[in-house]
């Protein structure tokens, strides 16, 4: 009988990647996965370390599933990802229930150390320069989309960020090994393909560049969408805003992170770019692809900064009209150059700062959702809508969309869809084809 699989996972897309990636190599040595963790034989965590809210949430968590290993002590729990990485010296001491922890690098390997009997828990959190997990194919979560890891590690070492720390230095891979892998997905079924990295527009294998590898992805048979996250504002280029203008598969979608409209505030950060330099990399965007949403992140309360400073970022919130925005207050992590540093703008500041940004956000979000009442955009049908009956699933701008029709939609199926009402989040809609007819 097959082993059972339940994978719990926390933090940004690259974390989703990698549990699927964990997925699929898991698979291939007879494990299946199951969605609660009270039917499995190995129950995985797997983690981030870029806030500390996440951290927290994590080890509430953890104290759940230990009841769960108490039960029956003979299910393998856990630790994997990034705060494996970050508090490896710490975990045992906290949640002594837990058998394995393992760092990002050591994914390659989970099959064999869950074969292995041991009395004490296993670690191992070695980075590993040159692991790329080449070969290795992720398993969709839901048949039709999937993410593909392009690149690992970041070279840029902002202050305030401890992925280098957690995930190592940059290594791409090849712009061959790319393709091989998209087209095993979609063989498999798979109809977007999300191209990830910490800094994604830094892929590079020696011979191409990422606006090279956007072009390549774009000619594989079946595919019909492409996105790319996140990439780092500094290296957005002229080769890049062209290739995501003419491929025809390429979204019309950018998660661009700002992170702060200050200069001294972004210096502070080693962003590598102004205020100014974003914008114009917003407007060369913009110019060149019609209809393009933006996405971003912003931090409030970095060590140093005034209120005129924070100003800056709610005044950008107006300027630049983002679609949406990943909104955080800054908490120190270990290890990096920021945590050095005097954390001096108070707790209750900080919070001020974050519901002021997310007032003046979800207004423009609102604002830029209602621009599209009227407008019939293709979404590609995911699923049932939890309320409301219908169905769900997103634009070429990736805004989550609710449709009425007729008849059930084909998973997968693209659907034009008339948009005739919205909220800050969603758009609502009908669909204007019969069902079946589009594709």
């Amino acid at each position: 009988m097959a082993r059972k699989l339940y994978i719990e996972t926390y933090g940004c897309q690259m974390n989703v990647a990698d549990s699927q990636l964990i997925a699929g190599s898991l698979h291939d040595v007879g494990y299946v996965t199951t969605d609660t963790p009270a039917d499995a034989d190995v129950i995985l965590v797997n983690t981030c370390a870029i806030r500390e809210n996440a951290e927290t949430r994590v080890w509430g968590r953890l104290a759940d599933l230990a009841r769960e290993k108490r039960a029956r002590p003979w299910v393998t729990l856990g630790l994997v990802g990034c705060m494996a990485q970050h508090l490896r010296d710490k975990i045992q001491a906290r949640a002594p229930e837990v058998d394995l922890v393992v760092g990002p690098d050591a994914y390659r390997r989970l099959g064999d150390i869950l074969l292995q009997d041991r009395d004490e828990p296993f670690v191992d959190v070695r980075l590993d320069k040159h692991e790329r997990y080449e070969g290795l194919d992720p398993r969709s979560d839901n048949g039709l989309t999937a993410f593909v890891t392009v690149m690992r590690g970041c070279d840029k070492f902002c202050t305030f960020c401890i992925v280098p720390f957690v995930r190592g230095r940059e290594r791409s891979l090849s712009l061959d090994e790319v393709l091989r892998s998209v087209r095993a997905l979609v063989d498999d079924g798979v109809r977007e393909v999300t191209l990830l990295g910490q800094t994604v527009n830094a892929w590079r294998d020696g011979e191409h560049d990422f606006a090279d590898l956007l072009r390549a992805v774009d000619t594989i048979p079946g595919l019909r969408r492409i996105r790319f996250t996140s990439p780092h504002p500094a290296p957005v280029d002229d080769r890049l805003v062209a290739a995501m203008a003419e491929c025809d598969k390429v979204m019309p979608s950018l998660h661009l992170p700002l992170q702060a409209a200050s200069d001294a505030v972004l210096e502070r950060m080693s962003r590598g770019y102004t205020y100014g330099d974003y914008l114009r990399r917003v407007e060369r965007l913009r110019a060149a692809i019609p209809g393009l949403a933006l996405t971003t992140d912003l931090i409030v309360g970095f060590p140093g900064e005034t209120e005129a400073q924070f100003a800056c970022t709610l005044a950008a919130v107006d300027e630049v009209q983002w679609d949406s925005a990943f909104m955080f207050q800054y908490s120190p992590r270990s290890g990096t150059k920021a945590y050095e540093w005097a954390d001096d703008v108070p707790a209750g500041e900080k919070a001020r700062r974050l519901q002021a940004v997310i007032e003046r956000q979800e207004a423009v979000s609102a604002e830029r959702n209602r621009d599209a009442v009227g407008r019939v955009f293709e979404v590609m049908t995911e699923g049932t809508a939890k309320r409301g009956g219908g169905w769900y699933g997103r634009t070429p701008q990736f805004k989550n969309t609710v449709y009425q029709c007729e008849l059930a939609p084909a998973m997968g199926e693209m659907v034009p869809v008339r948009v005739t009402s919205c909220t800050a989040h969603t758009l609502l809609g009908e669909a204007v084809v019969p069902v079946g007819a589009a594709g």
